[in-house]
């Protein structure tokens, strides 16, 4: 029987999804790459457990990759930042190529165990190309969650409004009544 990603936030873009593999619940920090069976969990998630080992190498691969996107992500444009994600991305490339559906790319990996951790990396500039702007860390300062604000006026706050976005209006109540 599979085991379901305990994560409090699935869904987002590889490359944020990855940098969300780490979250904190009741204070507590947890990491769904800690171990083997989380790795298994987050490639199957993002549809990359058929292409990718669940090995020692992909996961060593993909937690160098989650922290030079959290360097990017936290310090966008910096001299490191753009290091140590180049520094992923020269594992990996596209290949264009001419299938009998017309024009079509191929990705190709030095070494394999280096697709899942190329993968979002390159994600990640497709964001950067896409909207920069819309890359967001959760609003709420005991969150480390991060997302992909898809809202339609680009004003999203919080990774869940049902978690932090509640949090925060029921404290800035709670705020309001002391006052009164």
């Amino acid at each position: 029987m599979p085991v379901t990603d305990p994560r409090p936030l699935t869904g987002e873009p590889v490359s944020l999804d990855l940098l969300n593999t780490r979250w904190i619940h009741d204070g507590v920090h947890h990491d769904l790459l800690a171990g083997p069976e989380g790795l298994r969990i987050w490639l199957a998630g993002n549809g990359l457990d058929r292409r990718f080992s669940p090995d020692a190498e992909t996961r060593e691969h993909l937690l160098l990759t989650r922290e030079a996107l959290a360097t990017a992500v936290e310090s966008p444009g910096t001299a490191t930042a753009t290091e140590r994600v180049n520094a992923v991305l020269d594992h990996g490339r596209i290949r264009a190529t001419l299938t009998a559906e017309g024009p079509g790319e191929e990705t190709e990996f030095e070494d394999p165990s280096w697709g899942a951790a190329w993968t979002a990396a390159r994600d990640y500039l497709d964001l950067l190309r896409t909207a920069p702007d819309r890359i967001r860390k959760c609003a709420n300062e005991a969150c480390i969650l991060h997302f992909f604000d898809t809202s339609r006026n680009g004003t999203r706050r919080w990774h869940s409004m049902a978690t932090c976005g509640n949090r925060a209006k029921a404290s800035r109540h709670h705020a309001k009544t002391r006052e009164t």
